[in-house]
């Protein structure tokens, strides 16, 4: 018996080690720059490899897409039995709501999507999409990255030490979530509180390879994806070897902490979890579909500002319209607009049976940065009998909500924007008003609270947000956005977009997200040299906000339908010459000499000559497809592989 406790806590013991180091270069995958995207983006494809290598599978031949339960069930029903493979999370006994489906590539490719939202497309048009190659045409939204690194470690251990090494418990049980979360740092003041969460931060000192030297790495793509902190981490260690009963505690109890950090009493409105927020607006709108029977036409009212994840879902349910409300050039919704669509519809009846249903506005704006006035929005939207959802991907990290205050009806997250990425989130919906059969509802709810690590994640996260207090937060994200503003301003051939002046009256509806362009240098090349010469991890493109960016870039309808022409003849060469900005985006991590770092790294990338074709690249805001080989490339590319290899050995 003692001799298998020593071998279960070995185990557990390198998969701790393992997801640490994978946590320290951790970011958001495929679309990031930087050398944390680039080790996280390796780590997550060669987790494929792993799957493959403990099936005895040819990578040639097999593909392998990691999804949800509900995910799965739904792209089952496209296959035959024989055409495929799977193995799941709880096979080896870890809470993490992963599965692994290894299917034929000659049968995926007939597969159509099922879920729709940010990370499974190549191009956006206001009435088309071009999908990505397989399998990231099947994992909509942020994937459940850690979680899926943390079960192809887990994989590796099976094959070395044995199928059941993290099938037994032995004396790990808690008996509360309170007795999981027990931290230091909820002991301190509020400010205080900020101050010694940072020195926890998993990562921070990490030196990465520069042109000038090794340098700190700066996560400047907290709007894509959030690092994480120690005390998060102990509850998710300690989540893994939690027996079942103590799991549904788990469950229950974050559940009553996600409703009272939202002000959505559990009286009044559903908690679900899910895997993000792309996951929880298809819920909705499949929900939307099967709700109007008695010939009333539905439509959804969006926005411009819109994600992917908030846009792609309404296009794709049957007998469901979508109109798009303008926004004015700061990223300010037009409410007369609203008011008057919603009065033509919904109260004069001037389009037939057509009722505008449910208004799905973002809390913020993931390109502009700017806040929604929810509570104007919201008034309008019920005045008229319509339904409020809101996408808070961007807003719960950083501004307080209390959804029953503000009359929201729907409200989805995920928990990666708020310093626990581990492949959760949640829909907090008014009681009633999913039009789910319960059979559908008991698997959407079931799927979402498998992954029990990512819930008792998010549970810490809102915990330790709520102890530091969303008024300190977003006083230092002023500050830091204040300085980044006039910071910026004073570098030569520079346009930011959106709110530009610190000073002006609409200011305080900023936060921490800045997008620019150097009227010199394509967005891509300013990425790559932010990463080189500053160890700065930033994101460039039109970060899954297609039609928003054309928008502000203003973009002509006939560089729209070449672009989308050449994506379909030369995918590789027009992903990396498509229309784009450089953004920047804070989090509570950050401070003010990363910020200067930031303008005296762009100062230098400004003041390098550029050749006449990069120039004209620039001015039309599109990319350059030559990004040039340098030295510093090599070294990354070689302390990327050392870091993957730190994982996976």
């Amino acid at each position: 018996m003692r001799l298998l406790e020593a071998i279960y806590a070995e185990a557990f013991a390198e998969l701790e080690r393992a997801v640490h180091a994978a946590l320290e270069l951790y970011s958001n995958i495929h679309r990031g720059t930087g050398h944390n995207s680039m080790v996280s983006t390796t780590l997550f494809e060669r987790a494929r490899d792993i799957v493959l290598k403990y099936l005895n599978l040819d990578k040639n031949r097999y593909e392998v897409v990691f999804c949800t339960p509900i995910r799965l069930e739904n792209l089952k029903k496209q296959l035959k039995y024989e055409d495929y493979y799977l193995i799941s999370s709880q096979d080896i006994d870890l809470p993490l709501g992963v599965r692994a489906l290894v299917i034929k590539r000659k049968f995926l490719r007939k597969c159509a999507p099922f879920q729709t939202g940010g990370g499974m497309i190549k191009y956006v048009c206001a009435k088309s999409v071009l999908w990505a190659e397989d399998p990231d045409r099947f994992e909509a939204g942020t994937p459940n990255i850690i979680n899926v690194i943390t079960f192809a470690k887990a994989l590796q251990l099976i094959m070395n030490l044995g199928d059941d090494i993290f099938k037994e418990k032995y004396d790990m049980a808690v008996t509360s979530f309170q007795d999981l979360n027990q931290n230091d740092y909820l002991k301190y003041s509020e400010k205080n509180s900020l101050f010694e969460l940072r020195k926890v931060m998993i990562g921070q000192n990490i030196r990465v390879p520069t042109e000038v030297g090794e340098n700190s790495y700066i996560n400047f793509d907290n709007a894509a994806s959030t690092p994480t902190f120690m005390p998060i981490w102990e509850t998710v260690c300690q989540t893994w070897k939690q027996p079942k009963h103590v799991q549904l505690k788990i469950v229950s109890e974050v559940k009553k902490i996600c409703a009272e950090f939202l002000g959505a009493p559990l009286d009044k409105y559903d908690v679900i979890f899910t895997s993000n927020t792309t996951e929880a607006i298809n819920f909705v709108a499949q929900s939307l579909a099967v709700e109007y029977t008695d010939g009333i036409e539905p439509v959804v009212s969006n926005t411009l500002l819109e994600h992917h994840s908030n846009e792609l879902p309404w296009r794709y349910i049957s007998g469901v319209s979508l109109i798009r409300i303008s926004i004015d050039d700061d990223g300010f919704v037009d409410l007369n607009e609203l008011e008057r669509i919603l009065r033509d519809y919904n109260k004069y009846h001037k389009h037939g049976k057509k009722r505008v249903c449910i208004v799905a506005v973002c809390g913020a704006s993931n390109v502009l940065g700017v806040f929604n006035d929810l509570q104007s929005i919201s008034r309008i939207v019920h005045k008229y009998g319509a339904y409020l959802l809101v996408d808070g991907a961007q807003l719960v990290a950083h501004r307080s909500i209390k959804l029953i205050d503000v009359d929201i009806d729907y409200f989805a997250f995920s928990a990666h924007k708020v310093y626990a990425p581990f492949g959760s989130g949640a829909l907090v919906v008014r009681k009633g008003l999913l039009s789910l059969n319960s059979n559908r509802l008991s698997k959407i709810k079931l799927s979402g609270e498998e992954n029990v690590v990512g819930i008792a994640a998010m549970g810490a996260a809102l915990t330790l947000l709520q102890r530091i207090g969303m008024d300190v937060i977003e006083d230092q994200e002023k500050a830091l956005t204040q300085r980044a503003l006039r910071g910026l301003s004073r570098i030569p051939n520079i346009e930011i977009f959106g709110i530009q002046n610190p000073d002006s009256p609409r200011f305080h509806t900023k936060g921490g997200v800045i997008v620019f362009s150097l009227k010199k240098v394509p967005h891509n090349l300013v990425a790559k040299e932010l990463a080189e010469y500053g160890g700065i991890g930033v994101r460039n493109g039109c970060f899954c906000a297609h039609l928003l960016i054309k928008r502000i870039v203003m973009i002509h309808p006939i560089r729209i339908l070449g672009a989308k022409l050449f994506y379909m003849f030369l995918p590789k060469l027009t992903s990396k010459t498509l229309p784009g900005l450089v953004r920047v985006s804070f989090g509570i991590e950050n401070n003010k000499k990363e910020v200067d770092w930031l303008i005296q790294t762009l100062k230098i990338i400004a003041s390098k000559p550029r050749s006449r074709a990069k120039r004209l690249l620039a001015y039309t805001h599109n990319g350059t497809p030559s990004l040039p080989h340098t030295a510093i490339q090599d070294r990354i590319e070689e302390f990327v592989e050392a870091s993957v290899n730190r994982v996976y050995t």
